[in-house]
């Protein structure tokens, strides 16, 4: 039974990559412009207008994150005559070196600038400062990269390196090893 389930995941898994791999060339074909070395964990949805979206070098995507790129808002004033005419898109530019984590959206003319993260969960309405955390929703400004990068030293989890070459036994050791402890309450 169990080699039943991992046939089906596998088969899964192939056939989702696969559709996300086509997706993402017709998102470039239609003049979405992405950087070097960029890393999806999952292909995000680009929206109605790719062509819309730059996304710089050295950059990850965590899974399901959507880019809206117009505001479909508008359909609802379409039957007052003042704003019959309205129609709302916005570029989306996304810097070099920026971790862009899961679930979150990014809407429409905001800029992301060079090494910043949006944290899980967020939807960001605003341009971020070069070198900077934001999250929440709307996302907002948390820290600095550089601030973020000592809470996570301060809490780091050593383990031997080696370790990494081989996943089974890295999920034993840190099962084994890493502490309970847990966040305070606020």
């Amino acid at each position: 039974m169990i080699i039943f389930y991992r046939l089906i995941l596998k088969l899964h898994h192939s056939y989702v990559n696969m559709i996300q791999r086509f997706y993402l060339k017709i998102c470039l074909a239609k003049g979405l412009k992405v950087g070097k070395n960029v890393r999806f964990v999952e292909v995000p949805e680009f929206g109605t207008e790719p062509f819309l979206i730059e996304i710089g070098d050295d950059t990850t995507f965590s899974n399901n994150v959507r880019f809206i790129n117009h505001d479909g808002g508008q359909n609802a004033l379409h039957f007052l005559e003042k704003y019959r005419d309205v129609r709302t898109f916005g570029r989306i530019k996304i810097g070099n070196q920026c971790l862009i984590g899961a679930d979150t959206v990014i809407m429409p003319g905001v800029e992301m600038h060079d090494n910043c993260i949006l944290g899980a969960g967020s939807i960001l309405t605003t341009s971020t400062r070069k070198g900077s955390v934001y999250a929440g929703i709307p996302a907002k400004f948390i820290c600095t990269i550089e601030e973020y990068g000592d809470k996570l030293l301060a809490n780091n989890v050593i383990y031997p390196r080696e370790l990494e070459q081989d996943r089974a036994k890295l999920e034993r050791y840190i099962k084994e090893h890493l502490p309970k402890t847990y966040r305070p309450v606020r």
